[in-house]
């Protein structure tokens, strides 16, 4: 199935507008939560969702089988919805735009810190802290990412915006550089 961003857009909306009106929203976005992490942790789970071969009835069995006790009555509500409709193909794409639209809704800003290195706990409080000063932002959520591969230093994301303090950053802008003799004009 090629994505369709706008579906699950709709199908997320109208989730969290029942859920509101239900006073359920919280328990919701738990639930929605729970189910990412079973879409992330299974590649095989979302296969099965997006087969063809398998029938709309045995997919709806699985669901339950490895949802029943762990969400709410409106999750599963839901999901059956999905199965029933025929879109339980896009269930990730739909949890993804659920949490997406219920952080907009809760003015909750998500932000991503990319080390090179783990960070530890205090240095990450420390960076929420100047974040929340320097943008005006009080709903903050952090998301660590460790890739060696920046070698030092740090990339941060908050919304559209992305600070790219790594020393590989650094580096590729030196070979620019000289690939572009910047150097070479400099000294004549």
């Amino acid at each position: 199935m090629l994505p369709n961003p706008r579906l699950a857009g709709r199908y997320a909306k109208s989730l969290i507008d029942l859920a509101i009106e239900k006073g359920q929203l919280d328990a919701v976005y738990k639930d929605m939560k729970y189910m990412q992490a079973l879409c992330s942790g299974s590649r095989e789970f979302v296969s099965i969702l997006k087969s063809p071969v398998i029938k709309a009835d045995k997919k709806d069995k699985i669901l339950d089988a490895l949802t029943t006790g762990k969400i709410g009555v409106i999750t599963a509500s839901f999901n059956k919805l999905l199965v029933r409709k025929g879109r339980e193909s896009y269930l990730p794409e739909v949890i993804a735009a659920f949490i997406g639209q219920y952080k907009e809704h809760m003015g909750i800003h998500t932000v991503k810190l990319t080390t090179a290195t783990p960070v530890s706990e205090e240095l990450k409080n420390s960076i929420l802290d100047k974040i929340r000063t320097a943008m005006s932002l009080k709903n903050l959520e952090l998301n660590t990412e460790v890739d060696e591969a920046l070698i030092g230093g740090f990339v941060l994301e908050v919304g559209d915006r992305l600070v790219d303090a790594s020393i590989a950053y650094d580096l590729k802008n030196i070979k620019k550089q000289f690939q572009n003799n910047d150097f070479v004009y400099k000294i004549r």
